[in-house]
């Protein structure tokens, strides 16, 4: 499903990855069963200080981010070019798009559950989307010719606006503003696993065409999508406050490029129904 909600930078995975207790010295210390009382190790005079495990950073994960972007460009090269023309319309359309889009899917969901994966999973899902996506791009844009560049256009400015708005702090992350998105990104997944599901006993519940209705429901997806984007700069913020590992960097890429990927998949299906007015 081309609007399913980012499955991986959620308030859970967070607690996965920063899980402690009171008397836990940080990220890589020991679990502990009870409460425990701290006494001064013995030593024969000054150590450097034990820190564990490499720390992750925002700029860290913005350059994984940027690697996964390569990626994604680079497999949705060749899922273009297997996209066949013909005289103005798709004469052939590669049947392994769904197979590709699986294998995003359950790169995706492993590394929600095995973050320390994400460095292995994160290129997995950027190729196999990527090359799904290359493939639907290039059957958009034989029939509405522009409007690839016009939706990867749309989507920057966006990822921009939002990046901005959160920096600044016009939009601000509070437990109320996540509590709302991420319910209301569930209850779109609940909703698009359900019509899917109706359709092949009736009518795809899914509002489709270019009427008010319908376009008014993909404004409101694309917001959205947008809208967890700033869940995922907040991770990425408070991640690297409470020093999380560094392998946390490619799981928040990985979080960021899968609402990025739903976030053009929601705008170029926006941008068809308005062509079609």
């Amino acid at each position: 499903m081309t609007g399913m909600a980012n499955p991986l930078l959620n308030d859970k995975a967070f607690a996965h990855a920063t899980d402690r207790s009171p008397d836990q010295a940080g990220w890589a210390a020991p679990r502990s069963g009870g409460a425990t009382t701290w006494n001064p190790p013995i030593t024969d005079g000054p150590v450097s200080p034990w820190t564990g495990t490499e720390r992750m950073t925002a700029n860290g994960a913005m350059s994984a981010t940027l690697m996964l972007s390569v990626l994604l460009l680079a497999g949705a090269t060749v899922g273009w070019m297997q996209v066949k023309e013909l005289d103005g319309q798709v004469a052939s359309f590669p049947g392994w798009v769904i197979g590709a889009m699986i294998v995003g899917l359950i790169s995706a969901v492993v590394a929600s559950f095995k973050p320390n994966f994400a460095r292995f999973l994160a290129p997995v899902y950027a190729i196999a989307q990527g090359a799904a996506v290359g493939a639907i791009s290039k059957a958009y844009n034989v029939a509405y010719d522009g409007i690839v560049l016009q939706a990867v256009g749309a989507t920057i400015g966006v990822f921009v606006v939002m990046l901005t708005l959160y920096r600044t702090g016009i939009v601000r992350v509070t437990d109320k503003f996540r509590r709302t998105v991420i319910g209301a990104t569930m209850g779109l997944a609940v909703f698009y696993l359900a019509s899917w599901i109706i359709s092949f006993f009736g009518p795809n519940l899914i509002p489709s065409g270019s009427s008010t209705m319908s376009i008014g429901f993909s404004v409101v997806v694309a917001a959205l999508a947008a809208f967890n984007l700033a869940l995922d700069f907040d991770f990425i913020e408070q991640a690297e406050r409470q020093g999380a590992p560094k392998h946390m960097e490619w799981f928040a890429a990985l979080g960021l490029l899968v609402t990025l990927v739903w976030l053009y998949l929601e705008i170029l299906r926006l941008l068809a129904k308005m062509r079609d007015r």
